[in-house]
Order: structure tokens, then sequence, then C-alpha cells
């Protein structure tokens, strides 16, 4: 299995602008930058952890149209992070208010600030670890709400402020509290 690969870009140093159009010309590859400017190439998904993603996303926009306070992302929307780091977690969610703040510019290239809510897979390439690493990323730049959902170990991990992180063993919901009240995943189709 390949893992993602990270690049040291210390000796070139990239502009937003530079990034963004590095992305855009090279839309087969998933890149993201960590907050130290190393660029992160990670292999597209497989069949399994792409039909669960887009499970994953289906019920994320489903309760994000019927309840209507905020927009919702998939895996290959980017965000800059406070801390620099460009990512793109698998779901992401904002309320309206901050969406609507965005210029139309900003609204077209990478979003400028970290998502209230994000949602991250597991594939069978990634290391717990970097996955683990990049949830804590979320919290420390404002994330409120996070999971990381892991079907290697059928496992999910809740990410709050200010909180421990809290492990379930194979839950067939998970709620999003106050965040996003009354969204349910249903993880049934997951495992």
């Amino acid at each position: 299995m390949m893992n993602a690969i990270t690049i040291n870009l210390q000796s070139v140093e990239l502009t937003e602008e530079q990034f963004f159009q590095l992305c855009a010309n090279n839309r087969d590859l998933r890149l993201e930058r960590n907050a130290q400017g190393e660029l992160i190439i990670m292999p597209p998904t497989g069949g399994e952890t792409g039909n669960r993603n887009a499970r994953l996303t289906q019920q994320l926009m489903n309760w994000t149209d019927q309840d209507g306070t905020g927009i919702a992302f998939d895996s290959s929307t980017g965000f800059k992070l406070p801390n620099g780091a460009n990512r793109s977690p698998d779901g992401a969610w904002i309320p309206l208010s901050r969406w609507q703040e965005l210029t139309q510019k900003q609204k077209e290239k990478f979003i400028p600030l970290c998502p209230n809510f994000v949602i991250e897979l597991r594939s069978p390439t990634d290391k717990l670890i970097d996955v683990q690493n990049k949830m804590q990323e979320y919290l420390d730049n404002g994330t409120e709400l996070g999971w990381l959902i892991n079907p290697q170990d059928q496992q999910v991990e809740i990410y709050r402020q200010n909180q421990g992180i809290e492990v379930l063993d194979q839950p067939d919901f998970l709620s999003g509290e106050e965040v996003l009240p009354n969204f349910q995943l249903d993880l049934r189709a997951i495992w």
C-alpha cells in the first residue's frame, strides 16, 4: 500500500496563489500543505473508501440542505487554516454566516478559515497517527467537533474543543451535538 508522501519545500516557498495553481494544474493529485510548508501528496482512495466517503458526504449534504443553517463541503475542498496549513477534510461544515462573510474570490479559492465541523475517514493507506495529528490540528485551529472514522479498527474518535478524545467501538450512529443540531450520521453502511 502506498502512504502519503511529504515533500519539504522549505527551499521553494510557494505563495497561496502558486499553491492553488499547483493544485489546479494537477487535479489528479490530492495535495495538502502542512503548517511548515511541506507538500503532502496523498494517493487516490480505493473503491471501498471512495464509496464510504460518498455515503458520509451524502448524509452531511442532505442534512445541510434540510437544516439550512450552514454550508457543507466534500473531500476536494481546500481550507487555509489559521496556522498556514492547507487541508482538505473528507467532509466539513461551516455556519452560513461565516460563508457569507467571505468575498467571492475567497469562496472560489481555498477557503481561508477552519471548518466548525470535520470528518476524516481513514483509508487503508493512512497511518492512524497521521490522521490523529490532522484531527488535532483542526481542533487547534478552531474546529468545534470532529470525527475520525476508522473502519480498519471499527472505531470512531470524537474530537471536541477543551475535552479529551472519546473513542467509540463500532457505533451505529453519531450525533452532531450542538454544532450540527439534529444531525445523525448513520454508520451502519460504513462498517
